[in-house]
């Protein structure tokens, strides 16, 4: 199990490992798209991922971190949606149980996705007071091992892959952005572009609503989200611990956009690229758009997380 920072090694280790439980996901550019930001953007399509998220790479790591007799009495999570879908299929793949305690108000499609890889769904409050303390029960109860969203070193390393395969794929970024919430993969993209090329820049992009990585990262102390009022539903959670330490000695600069920004960006990708993003994943399209000198003419990698979208509820 990582308990360390992850050092080049371990990401490389664990993109290993999850290789054949993930796909190397396309990335993606556009003209017109370029046209409007005024700089060159390079999408890595993390909504074409196994269970439609980044999410996958993260739970892959940190299930097949554990040896098969360590995986018996299966594992447990709370998620929105995109990281509970990513633990009940890698559990599925490891031959085990999985345990996903959701908030009452997640969409309809991520409940449904998450009991189609046979996992068992716990509604509990959607607060994370309530969510923390119902998969504590559930841990209590099944004797499962926790796996928490992005609080976890094994986590961070398998998100970091998803960042690792852009800039490999892609020459000469100036920077990168990703978008932020509990800040596993936003850690795992400053480890790994920190390690291949110490030059490059790593921005976030986060809700206004919801901008607590914002108020932390000026604060030098985490600052919990009071508000969880954003269509971002992936990005509600406060940034955690271990994310946080990373985050203090390798973001550049934490954008926020407003609830607007986030869904004009995302029906902008709709139109334009003709690809299915789900609004978290535009935050950062959006954090572009908005700060357009930061961005002007550079070579800029865009990590879209996810595109699980209900499609009765589309905001536009």
């Amino acid at each position: 199990m990582q308990t360390n920072i992850p050092s080049f090694s371990d990401i490389k280790r664990a993109h290993q490992r999850i290789s054949k439980y993930i796909i190397q996901t396309p990335v993606m550019t556009s003209k017109n798209i370029d046209e409007i930001s005024g700089c060159n953007i390079f999408f890595k399509c993390e909504n074409f991922q196994k269970v439609g998220a980044f999410k996958m790479r993260g739970a892959a790591n940190a299930i097949f971190s554990h040896r098969p007799e360590e995986r018996v009495n299966g594992f447990a999570c709370h998620s929105s949606g995109n990281h509970g879908q990513a633990v009940a299929l890698a559990a599925k793949l490891a031959g085990t149980k999985a345990y996903v305690v959701m908030p009452e108000n997640s969409s309809k499609v991520k409940i449904d996705a998450v009991k189609g890889y046979n996992a068992e769904v716990i509604l509990c409050q959607p607060n994370d007071a309530s969510r923390t303390q119902t998969c504590e029960d559930v841990v209590k109860r099944t004797g499962a091992i926790l796996i928490h969203p992005f609080n976890d070193y094994n986590i961070i390393a398998g998100q970091a892959s998803a960042a690792k395969e852009l800039i490999e794929e892609i020459d000469d970024l100036d920077c990168i952005i990703s978008p932020v919430g509990g800040g596993g993969l936003a850690s795992g993209t400053c480890l790994i572009a920190h390690h291949l090329d110490p030059n490059m820049e790593v921005y976030l992009g986060e809700p206004e609503a919801v901008d607590d990585a914002y108020q932390s990262l000026k604060a030098g102390k985490i600052i919990p989200n009071t508000s969880s009022d954003t269509i971002a539903d992936g990005l509600k959670t406060t940034i955690g611990e271990k994310n946080f330490e990373i985050l203090k000695e390798h973001v550049k600069e934490v954008f926020t956009v407003t609830e607007k920004e986030i869904v004009d960006a995302m029906k902008l990708i709709w139109e334009r690229m003709k690809i299915v993003i789900e609004p978290s994943c535009a935050v950062p399209f959006a954090a572009i758009l908005k700060n357009r000198k930061t961005f002007k003419g550079k070579r800029v990698g865009v990590i879209l997380t996810g595109g699980n979208v209900d499609l009765t509820k589309l905001p536009f």
